[in-house]
């Protein structure tokens, strides 16, 4: 009965990875459905073409980057995987965890799903997660403290207890990086957590979590950066930091994809009523860009290997039957 428990579960968690999915699509109408399609389409078209090229190369760019995740948790578990695979499920698993939220659930869903079909242990694909959402913590750690010295003051607020708490919260993620990298240094006892051990990485292992969780964030910023810098002249510096402020906002909110969340700091950090319509262009492009196109091309992927791998599994079981046809009529 326990055995049978076990297999239901595991199945139920494999079929969860398809309901975020569906459920990363719906957020991500809700968050589109704000706007006709004449204001999307006018909102594109009055972008440049080169800035909207910039940006889609900056968007790739950003998903490969988020794909390295994986990569860095496969040499974390000491496992080997084809490239292509540790790609297409570092992609597939950020495209629906940006539109759907909750990265560790709804992401950790897609990759478990993927990683079981090839031959991944429950506890080893638990171990790749955590370990991924350990590199965008640490990340989050370093770009709020650089965020907190190019942001604008003004974007902290004017009270004595808005810019304390902004303060207290890179002082934080200052000694939580420190920890971290002091942790990889010098504590090398596993931590054992419901039977799985964690082994603390190296600290060359955490410098790649910090560099290419960095990487993954700076080059998400460029995406809303060339939509945004045809109409808006701000300093990449100054836009840097806000990009970085709002962004972890936005993920620590919950929020799918930091909706509200991430607008609201932008249309405060840049006044100006002149602006906001521009802003508005920018970030619905930006929407579209990140969010939408590497959606749609994840959810294309993710139906085609699936049906590849039903196709599969009916010539394999076609083959047996012949096999064992020929088996009874040969005895």
């Amino acid at each position: 009965m326990a055995f049978k428990t076990k297999k239901i579960f595991k199945k139920a968690v494999s079929w969860a990875g398809l309901f975020f999915f569906g459920l990363a699509a719906y957020m991500l109408y809700v968050q589109l459905s704000r706007y006709s399609f004449e204001d999307i389409k006018e909102a594109l078209l009055s972008i440049p073409a080169r800035n909207l090229w910039l940006a889609l190369l900056a968007s790739f760019g950003g998903y490969v980057a988020l794909s390295s995740y994986d990569y860095l948790a496969l040499r974390y578990i000491k496992r080997k995987l084809a490239p292509w695979k540790w790609i297409f499920a570092g992609f597939i698993g950020f495209s629906v965890s940006n539109n759907a939220g909750h990265a560790i659930v709804s992401g950790g869903t897609i990759r478990y799903r993927l990683y079981t079909r090839w031959r991944f242990h429950a506890a080893e694909i638990v171990r790749m997660v955590t370990f991924s959402g350990f590199t965008y913590l640490v990340a989050c750690f370093f770009l709020i403290i650089v965020g907190y010295f190019l942001t604008p003051n003004h974007a902290f607020g004017g009270g004595s207890v808005s810019k304390l708490t902004t303060q207290i919260v890179a002082a934080v993620s200052f000694v939580g990086l420190c920890i971290y990298f002091g942790a990889s240094l010098f504590y090398k006892k596993p931590l054992v957590i419901k039977d799985i051990e964690f082994d603390i990485p190296s600290f060359r292992m955490a410098a790649a979590q910090v560099l290419i969780g960095g990487a993954d964030i700076m080059l998400a910023s460029l995406v809303l950066y060339f939509a945004l810098k045809a109409f808006v002249d701000i300093p990449f510096d100054t836009f840097m930091g806000v990009f970085i402020i709002a962004q972890v906002l936005g993920v620590f909110s919950q929020v799918p994809g930091g909706l509200g969340v991430f607008e609201g700091l932008f249309m405060y950090i840049i006044p100006g009523d002149h602006n906001q319509a521009r802003l508005f262009g920018a970030l619905v492009a930006y929407r579209i860009i990140y969010y939408l196109l590497p959606l749609l091309i994840s959810g294309i992927a993710l139906i085609g290997y699936e049906l590849y791998l039903r196709y599969i599994m009916k010539q394999r079981l076609e083959k047996l039957r012949i096999f064992n046809a020929a088996k009874m009529s040969g005895a």
